[in-house]
């Protein structure tokens, strides 16, 4: 089975991909989904996030609501909003965020290929949520939420995508945010074929955002290969539907922290304690770090700009050496007592996206500190991944977004 293959995908109807198109559903709580779906009867929401049309009080989680996701796509479908294309097909998707511009390719990827780890992984994943999207894809019979992967620097691959996406897009449509995303079909066989095989020559392939679609369409497929005497491995449920970009393309922001209570410790002791570790500047304005070990510290309304010790930087290990962890191990533990990122109510994370503005006004409302951070970079993810390990929680935060709805996968 090669490591990607064509599909028809489920699209909207010419004219119709401003109506449809939507954030994807991780990134809207149900409160700010139901305001934004507000005047758009065809917004892809009304599938991936179904329970905007229920009772307030509906659980998310309840049967009710992915019986509605279903009923929604039905009425899309039945309205001629949605349709599935003729024949199988590759997709170049672009998409730009201000002078930021990233081309992939949406295929159907391989399941056997994330199962055994040629797919690669760098998150844990939470058995709830991954219910949630076996029950979503089972419910539609599709894969409507593309999992974000990235493919090491293969230039001929690039080349390909840029010819396909110099004539006029199929799709274009620009979000509420300025996010400008367009769709180009690919159904040449010659330039099918060269895609297929350049694809299938890469050592590997890197999630960066979508562990637990991924996780959710191996488990459907297991589910229905045990149930399939006659499984062949064509059968659609052996691919997930991925969007796939160089990985030189990808735009990782930095994904700050904000601790909300200093415990005993006054400002003043905080950076007696840190400057242990780290050589500590101030600084007259916001710090955005610069390079790898270098953190920005807001506290009592002053910023200071600290630089790790070098010999503190383990040079054999992907994960320890990441900046996240060098905050974590050498500063939020041992001076904060902060161990467990996960569970820990004093700590809280700030995407980059919003801005160090962001992280002043949650201290300057509450107290504590915020820590700026270089943003993980690609290399050092796909480092982690190649070598099996994962990363500290909320270690990458990946701009632009997808946007749901253009291109679906269906399980025939």
């Amino acid at each position: 089975m090669p490591l990607i293959r064509p599909f028809a995908g489920l699209r909207p109807a010419p004219g119709r991909a401003a109506d449809v198109a939507a954030p994807p559903y991780d990134v809207l709580t149900t409160e700010e989904a139901r305001v934004r779906a507000k005047g758009r009867p065809w917004s892809f929401l009304h599938i991936s996030k179904p329970e905007i049309d229920l009772p307030e009080n509906t659980d998310p989680y309840a049967p009710e609501v992915y019986a509605k996701a279903r009923g929604n796509l039905d009425r899309m479908l039945e309205a001629g909003i949605v349709a599935r294309d003729a024949g199988p097909c590759y997709y170049a998707y672009r998409i730009v965020m201000g002078q930021h511009v990233q081309t992939g390719l949406v295929a159907a990827t391989s399941v056997p290929d994330y199962d055994s780890n040629r797919i690669r992984r760098h998150e844990f994943t939470r058995p709830d949520k991954e219910d949630d999207r076996v029950r979503q894809i089972e419910a539609l019979n599709a894969q409507t939420g593309p999992v974000l992967l990235a493919y090491p620097a293969a230039p001929a691959i690039d080349a390909m995508l840029a010819r396909v996406s110099a004539a006029a897009p199929d799709a274009d449509v620009t979000t509420e945010e300025g996010i400008r995303h367009m769709i180009w079909p690919v159904r040449d066989p010659a330039a099918i074929r060269a895609l297929t095989e350049g694809f299938d020559a890469m050592a590997a392939l890197y999630i960066a955002d979508g562990h637990h679609r991924s996780a959710a369409a191996s488990r459907v497929a297991a589910r229905r290969r045990a149930a399939n005497p006659r499984h062949s491995g064509e059968e659609s449920y052996n691919h997930f539907l991925a969007v796939i970009f160089p990985h030189h393309e990808m735009q990782i922001l930095d994904y700050n922290r904000v601790v909300t209570d200093l415990g005993s410790l006054t400002p003043s002791d905080l950076r007696k304690h840190v400057a242990e570790r780290f050589a500590v500047a101030p600084s007259a304005a916001p710090v955005k770090p610069a390079h790898p070990g270098e953190f920005g510290l807001y506290v009592a309304r002053a910023w200071y700009r600290l630089t790790i010790r070098p010999e503190l930087i383990p040079a054999d290990d992907p994960v320890a050496r990441l900046d996240v962890s060098l905050l974590s191990d050498h500063l939020l533990g041992p001076i904060l007592g902060i161990h467990d990122l996960r569970r820990d109510r004093r700590i809280d994370f700030v995407g980059g996206i919003r801005g160090l503005g962001e992280l002043e006004k949650r201290v300057d409302g509450g107290g504590g500190a915020a820590f700026s951070l270089y943003p993980t970079r690609m290399q050092d993810l796909m480092a982690v991944a190649d070598a099996g390990h994962v990363m500290p929680p909320k270690s990458t935060w990946f701009e632009p977004k997808l946007a749901d709805g253009l291109v679906s996968h269906v399980l025939d």
